[in-house]
């Protein structure tokens, strides 16, 4: 494997991880959303507090390593890029920090009209930010992101692919955020708010799953390309995640939630996985390949190193502060 490919792999993790990883994150915005009023929903805005607050932050690290990786591997695709879908990604840029500053702005709310407000800022920010996302992920997609940065700025990503990239995003994200806050209620010993995340993340699951089944039908003309691969040689990982999320479905009806973390998890990943094999060897669909938009072999070296190092320093790290938060159990404060 060329030094390219191998950068090209590196990044593409970081993407995958930030899906999961981060997809959780911003999932949780949905369910604090639809808690209810400010008592009625406390025990569950308590428990997202519990389960990502540890972890918020430290999930924004694949996204700091995509963006640097990205710019350092391949700067002449991250300019194009960036210069084409700048709106779309201030937009999910600011969500994210209006995001970060109110999760914690709500905590030491004075008023119970700032918590409030803090929280709807949290939970619209939430859910806005991973559309952007996927809306940029979907002009890059379907080839509306020129080599030369001269793309338009707003139907580059405002477009079919894009709209369906957006929701797939939103939705899945909520759909894994579901998975998990259900089985952490369920192992707290919380089975009333338990049933209740149940009945919603199936309902997320289902809708979830026909917005991604009904997405696929405007690629075909939109995105010829990316429809090409994921008919083709992504197909059987379209099938995976579709038999995966179906699995997680039935799984959470039955209540073996334990299990039906590690199939959601397997579901967006072969998502995210069957788009980028899908999308090979295009770094920018129908526009420059990976191996044609790499920079200096001398600087892909370096970046293999500093990405082997940092993964023998910071993966354990990471490792160890998601087992402390599984490990321990939610207490009701």
């Amino acid at each position: 494997m060329s030094v390219e490919l191998i950068v090209a792999a590196a990044l593409f993790t970081g993407v995958l991880a930030y899906a999961v990883f981060g997809g959780a994150d911003f999932g949780s915005g949905f369910f604090d959303l639809t808690a209810g009023g400010s008592r009625r929903g406390a025990e569950l805005r308590t428990l997202i507090d519990h389960s990502i607050g540890p972890v918020w932050e430290a999930n924004h690290v694949w996204l700091v390593f995509v963006l640097v990786t990205w710019w350092t591997a391949f700067p002449m695709a991250f300019a194009a890029a960036m210069t084409t879908l700048w709106l779309p990604l201030m937009l999910a840029l600011l969500g994210i920090v209006l995001r970060g500053a109110s999760f914690a702005f709500r905590k030491y709310a004075e008023t119970l009209g700032q918590a409030r407000l803090f929280g709807a800022i949290f939970a619209l920010s939430s859910l806005v930010t991973p559309f952007f996302l996927g809306a940029a992920a979907g002009a890059i997609a379907s080839g509306r992101v020129p080599a030369e940065g001269n793309g338009d700025l707003i139907t580059s990503w405002l477009n079919p692919t894009g709209v369906v990239g957006g929701l797939v995003a939103g939705g899945t994200c909520a759909f894994l955020a579901g998975s998990f806050l259900v089985a952490d209620a369920a192992r707290a010993g919380h089975d009333h708010l338990a049933d209740t995340l149940r009945i919603r993340t199936l309902g997320v699951g289902v809708v979830t799953g026909l917005v991604v089944f009904a997405g696929l039908f405007p690629l075909r003309s939109d995105a010829p390309t990316l429809f090409d691969g994921l008919s083709g040689r992504a197909l059987p990982l379209v099938l995976l995640s579709g038999a995966a999320g179906l699995a997680t479905l039935v799984l959470i009806y039955r209540r073996r939630y334990a299990f039906a973390r590690l199939t959601a998890v397997g579901a967006v990943s072969t998502v995210v996985l069957g788009w980028g094999v899908a999308q090979y060897p295009w770094l920018l669909v129908d526009e420059i390949t990976f191996v044609d938009a790499a920079g200096a072999p001398a600087t892909l070296r370096a970046l293999v190193f500093a990405v082997a190092l940092a993964g023998v320093i910071v993966l354990p790290a990471l490792g160890y502060l998601f087992w402390l938060t599984q490990s321990e159990r939610w207490t009701k404060h």
